[in-house]
């Protein structure tokens, strides 16, 4: 599953964003409850309900580490499983670096794990793969998810609504690079109406913005369906909550219902 991805056609952008002018984004803790939203006969799915906990922490100076786990119980006409992804990640804090591992059971047993470090050069992503089998792959040019979260704030808060990037966040097998296209909606006050402005605490008073996210693989050229859709809000501080993840035949919901602000680390860059 990934939770930073969009369309291809505009040029790819390898542009880390400079720590001197990129945003602080809060070390939290997020739990979020996640249930079906809309299946097709194709999918064959007739229930699904999980939890989802996304911890990130660091700072510009540190680095930032990313732990995340999503377990899902999925029920169809014929079966039911149980599925849950373990990812930590670490990105360095000028955005030329990542390593990232990714556990994925089913029915509690392991059944893939994906294991490598890129790093960033002039000529574009160079992926060292570890697991599930040893190698190497030469990428074109992209980003790593927190310098593309940083591009996202800095643009939505110079007001650009419409944008194209590029992403490398190690998921599926590690040896692929994704274009995403961004829509940023206009930023807006939290309602009293709003279902998780209870487990907001201090972030109850910011704005927040729309956005939505498609992603396309650009090892498929010509590809015009994204791979996978993502909407939520976004906070100044890098929260995002109100989660709907579309995979196509399927798409799921996710609520924020728990939020816990870590300590920030001392950073002067």
């Amino acid at each position: 599953m990934r939770l930073a991805l969009t369309m291809t056609a505009l040029a790819l952008v390898c542009a880390a964003t400079p720590a001197s002018t990129a945003p602080i984004l809060a070390p939290h803790r997020a739990v979020y409850d996640l249930v079906l939203d809309r299946a097709t006969d194709r999918s064959g799915i007739r229930r699904l309900e999980g939890r989802m906990v996304y911890e990130f922490n660091g700072s510009a100076c540190d680095g930032y580490t990313t732990n995340y786990r999503f377990v899902t119980q999925i029920d169809t006409a014929d079966a039911s499983r149980l599925t849950d992804q373990q990812t930590s990640t670490f990105e360095e804090g000028d955005g030329k670096m990542f390593s990232f591992v990714t556990k994925s059971f089913v029915d509690q047993s392991l059944d893939k794990e994906v294991k490598g470090t890129a790093t960033l050069d002039p000529e574009g992503v160079q992926v060292d793969i570890e697991k599930p089998e040893p190698g190497e792959v030469s990428l074109g040019a992209s980003q790593f998810p927190t310098q593309h979260l940083i591009e996202l704030i800095n643009k939505a808060e110079d007001g650009e609504t419409f944008y194209a990037t590029s992403l490398f966040d190690g998921s599926e097998d590690g040896d692929k690079v994704v274009t995403t296209t961004v829509i940023v909606g206009k930023p807006a006050a939290i309602p009293d109406s709003d279902p998780e402005k209870s487990v907001l605490s201090t972030l109850s008073g910011e704005r927040v913005w729309p956005v939505q996210i498609a992603y396309f693989d650009d090892s498929q050229p010509g590809e015009e369906l994204p791979e996978y859709r993502i909407s939520f809000k976004l906070h100044e501080n890098g929260v995002t909550r109100d989660l709907n993840m579309d995979y196509g035949d399927f798409s799921m919901k996710g609520k924020l219902v728990g939020l816990t602000l870590l300590p920030a680390a001392d950073c002067k860059p």
